[in-house]
């Protein structure tokens, strides 16, 4: 009992104890504590990073189906350089990239 007599009047009120329990439960024990909104956050800005990105890839390929549906000669280098595609009087070689590098 003399130990609770030294205890400062201002931290045995209710409500200080009130609220200090209902932070400390709001900022560590909710299941939308501090620590999950921050996680959350880095998620929402990786993900917004990646939408971005992928725009700019999806305006990227749109520009170059439209060049390819406009222009012919487009269209025939898309399919050499992507599918290998040859004329019939044509031979194909291929050179892997790094080739300079397996070559030493």
């Amino acid at each position: 009992m003399k130990l609770l007599t030294h205890i400062p009047s201002w931290i045995k009120n209710k409500y200080i104890i009130a609220f200090s329990v209902f932070a400390v439960i709001m900022l560590f024990f909710d299941k939308n504590d501090v620590f999950t909104q921050s996680e959350r956050k880095k998620q929402l800005q990786d993900l917004l990073l990646s939408k971005q990105y992928y725009t700019e890839q999806i305006a990227a390929e749109q520009a170059e189906l439209e060049k390819m549906k406009t222009n012919p000669a487009t269209l025939e280098k898309y399919a050499r350089e992507k599918y290998l595609m040859k004329r019939d009087n044509e031979d194909l070689y291929l050179v892997p990239e790094n080739y300079e590098a397996s070559k030493n």
